[in-house]
């Protein structure tokens, strides 16, 4: 790796990415030389048109991490590893026919999931969590709401109880922060996923995992339980932090003030808007060169690790030429990536549904909603990998549960 790699971490991707990305981009080029915690070397792509080529090569550039030439340089302790496993039979690394029938597997179980049930299922969580707090007249929108919201609809639609939300929630975040707490949280999750398909082995209902269970392309136990958890990690806090990241910028943001007065088409533009500029999937390992390769004016060798950087990308000035311009129905953004690889389409349309009920009823119950802390002063999680907010104080007039 060259002496200028970029250490992929640091306050900076807190507290202003869109600018160290454009700085990146225009020092380094846009294949860029990183380093990850505890200097393991990496590429960044965050060029527009190179992260496409990436994401429409599986087989150049592969989604195989036994690929990975730096493996033997990994402790087993190392805080990426639920992030970047190796051995893992799940779908995020499994390539060929093998990964499209599993993706046909996932994408069937959540199809059927009833649309209006969903819905259903979304705002009665929403008002639930709406009312334990509109009584008081202020709250945080990320502890109390956002972050509980995504993974108690998703605990329904796989099958699990209600009361395991909570430990869901904590597992979750522990995991994809990458920090002391990662492997913990990766443990707890797994067996929680175990229960479950242990129980709906015994008892077959109309959700999910039952449906994953019946599906007879030959899969074991062991490769479903790793599905679900991917479904469950990348389903709740990408899309906890969409609903967070939404609201923060109608409230911040004169452009998106209608729908603070109840203007739907605002909603659904600041959502797409914050796919494009503050994306919950910043940055996302990752391919592995197959072969000794040219990209981006970068010599890659056969091995080494590319990460993904959607933020990046979307930034990029030859599709984003005034960045200034709302996005409007542009929908060529790479949060949901691109390819084989890609978000399956009915996962897309179970996060956006979740997301835009979660702010329609923050917007319907909490009508002169105001942000309770100058806009300046709000803080991101510590992560390059996933952008949220620590917290988003708000104000109101406190109104009757329902």
């Amino acid at each position: 790796m060259t002496p200028e790699a970029v250490p992929l971490g640091g306050p900076r991707f807190q507290t202003e990415p869109a600018r160290l990305y454009r700085e990146i981009r225009r020092d380094h080029g846009p294949v860029t030389p990183v380093v990850l915690d505890g200097d393991v070397p990496a590429w960044l792509v965050v060029g527009y048109r190179e992260l496409h080529q990436v994401t429409g090569d599986p087989v150049l550039f592969s989604r195989d991490s036994d690929l990975w030439n730096q493996w033997d340089m990994i402790p087993d302790d190392w805080p990426l590893l639920p992030m970047i496993g190796r051995n893992q039979p799940s779908i995020l690394y499994t390539v060929g026919e093998r990964h499209r029938e599993r993706a046909g597997m996932i994408s069937d179980a959540l199809e059927a999931v009833d649309p209006f049930e969903l819905r259903g299922h979304a705002e009665r969580f929403a008002d639930e969590l709406i009312d334990g707090l509109c009584t008081s007249g202020e709250a945080d929108l990320i502890a109390q709401y956002a972050m509980l919201l995504p993974v108690r609809v998703l605990a329904r639609l796989y099958g699990f109880p209600d009361e395991d939300g909570p430990g869901l929630v904590t597992a979750l975040n522990d995991m994809i922060d990458g920090r002391e707490r990662a492997i913990a949280g990766q443990q707890h999750l797994g067996s929680s996923m175990a229960q479950l398909l242990a129980d709906r082995k015994a008892a077959p209902a109309d959700d999910v995992v039952s449906r994953m269970l019946q599906d007879e392309s030959g899969f074991t136990d062991e490769e479903i339980m790793q599905d679900l958890m991917v479904m469950m990690a990348a389903g709740h806090q990408p899309t906890a932090d969409w609903i967070g990241n939404s609201l923060r910028l109608m409230l911040t943001d004169d452009r998106f003030a209608a729908s603070l007065f109840g203007g739907r088409n605002s909603v659904a533009e600041a959502m797409n808007e914050v796919l494009w500029e503050d994306t919950p999937s910043q940055n996302i390992a990752g391919r592995w060169a197959s072969r000794d390769t040219q990209l981006g004016g970068r010599r890659i060798r056969a091995g080494d690790l590319l990460i993904l950087s959607f933020q990046g990308a979307n930034s990029d000035p030859q599709v984003r030429t005034d960045a200034s311009a709302l996005t409007g129905g542009n929908y060529a953004h790479f949060s949901f990536g691109h390819g084989e690889h890609r978000c399956p389409f009915p996962a897309q349309e179970v996060a956006e549904v979740v997301a835009r009920t979660g702010i329609e009823v923050v917007l319907d119950r909490l009508p002169d909603i105001d942000l309770a802390v100058p806009a300046d002063t709000l803080t991101r999680r510590p992560s390059p990998w996933l952008r949220g907010l620590t917290e988003l104080p708000v104000r109101f007039t406190p109104v009757a549960a329902l």
